[in-house]
């Protein structure tokens, strides 16, 4: 086990990687990939009922919204298995600004305490090493 994960998500894809030291490099262990997730408005409501007529009605949360809800639960669910099973003891989130916020109202209450860092930046598509450059040099002592 290793004893720090890396999450760097977006609303369509999310990577895991393992380290034991954040100085040391990454080991990408997972991807998670939600299609979904890049899909306009139109592409998610075209299929949907009452949309053409002068009846429709307004849902609470739009469709393109709940796409990146389901999959901020999908990996909450995923982290919280994986902390469970101890294949992890700190976790540190870097996503894309609007994301993060979702990914923390679903992240258990267990998982949130083993978050020892948080960065509101898409880096998804982004070299391992360029993904450690933006973690801050003090995160090595944890």
């Amino acid at each position: 086990m290793k004893s720090k994960l890396i999450l760097v998500a977006d609303s369509s894809r999310a990577r895991l990687f393992a380290t034991d030291k954040l100085t040391s490099p990454f080991e990408e262990i997972e991807t998670l990939a939600h299609p979904e997730g890049r899909l306009h408005e139109q592409e998610l409501t075209s299929d949907l009922p009452g949309k053409d007529s002068g009846h429709g009605y307004q849902d609470q949360t739009e469709p393109k919204e709940q796409q990146q809800l389901d999959f901020a639960k999908r990996i909450a669910r995923h982290l919280d298995q994986a902390h469970k099973k101890d294949q992890f003891k700190y976790l540190l989130v870097v996503a894309a600004p609007a994301f993060l916020g979702l990914l923390r109202s679903q992240f258990s209450h267990q998982v949130s305490k083993a978050i020892r860092f948080e960065l509101d930046k898409n880096l998804t598509m982004h070299s391992v090493d360029d993904i450690q450059k933006h973690l801050p040099k003090s995160l090595a002592t944890i």
